[in-house]
């Protein structure tokens, strides 16, 4: 039992400090990217995922806008009690 921890904690170590090499910074070129004077604006300029998650906020914005419309409208105007 105490084997199998002591290699479990060498696989741990080995694991942590190997891919600590393998990481490169790409903070270069993510500045590149977003300093480029394409025309496209800064919160669409990382690709697919930003344009999905810009026009999902639009959508539940434009919808919550309309929700509290109606609520205001419903609210103004009571119904009539028999």
């Amino acid at each position: 039992m105490f084997k199998q921890l002591q290699a479990l904690q060498v696989l741990a170590r080995r694991s942590i400090s190997c891919t600590a090499s393998r990481q490169t910074n790409k903070v270069p070129q993510k500045q590149k990217l977003f300093q480029e004077d394409n025309g496209m604006p800064i919160h669409l300029k990382g690709g697919s995922g930003d344009a999905l998650l810009y026009r999902t906020t639009m959508v539940l914005t434009v919808l919550g806008a309309g929700y509290v419309v109606y609520e205001l409208v419903k609210a103004a105007f009571p119904q009539k009690k028999d």
